[in-house]
């Protein structure tokens, strides 16, 4: 059986597959490879119609990596997940800790995630950095929560939280508030690779 073996042609073959679904959207280029990379990642072009990207969002992403920002997860998938050696290439690095003991005692003493306890945790740490969210629906509330009663202000949250319980309701939250700029994918669908992808492909328009 013939079939693609070389990385980079496996990739530009994809991308132009992906490419007739996205003909009907009035995307700029920026936008096009944002929705192309989550496309990419999730191997569902049915995603074109439930990413949700703020207008500010991308440029916001890319001046924050500019400047040499830090990337805070709310789990180790989307850590791992993200091109940590572009991520230093520009300044920053990606953190998570939910898997910090501190972090887990405290949230057993609150009564609530590991991941809304790794947010607290990271506190004013988040201010002007970029906030991936793949896994944890309470991660998501709980950033909403700082950013509107501890003045908290990332420069972008890519809040994507996959499942039944809440993940939906709270990138509702974030696509309605927009108090800072997001990328999202509405309903039960995303994941930690999104959230990776999604960060991968704000970096991508910066180089590799």
């Amino acid at each position: 059986m013939e079939y693609i073996k070389d990385p980079m042609a496996i990739e530009t073959r994809s991308m132009e597959i992906i490419a007739p679904y996205l003909a009907g959207f009035n995307l700029d280029q920026q936008a096009t490879q944002v929705y192309s990379r989550i496309i990419h990642a999730a191997g569902d072009p049915d995603y074109a119609n439930i990413i949700k990207i703020h207008r500010e969002a991308i440029t916001a992403g890319l001046q924050a990596l500019k400047a040499g920002c830090n990337i805070f997860c709310d789990v180790e998938m989307v850590r791992t997940g993200i091109n940590k050696r572009r991520l230093a290439e520009l300044g920053g690095q990606a953190y998570c800790l939910v898997a910090d003991e501190t972090v887990a005692q405290e949230a057993k003493a609150a009564g609530i995630t590991r991941s809304m306890a790794a947010m607290r945790k990271f506190g004013t740490q988040l201010n002007g950095s970029i906030v991936a969210i793949g896994n944890a629906p309470t991660a998501l509330f709980e950033v909403l929560t700082m950013i509107k009663e501890a003045q908290v202000k990332p420069a972008l949250i890519i809040g994507v939280p996959v499942g039944f319980v809440g993940a939906a309701e709270s990138k509702e939250l974030l696509h309605t508030t927009a108090a800072v700029p997001y990328i999202t994918v509405l309903g039960n669908k995303g994941g930690s690779p999104i959230a990776a992808a999604s960060v991968n492909a704000i970096m991508y328009l910066l180089g590799r």
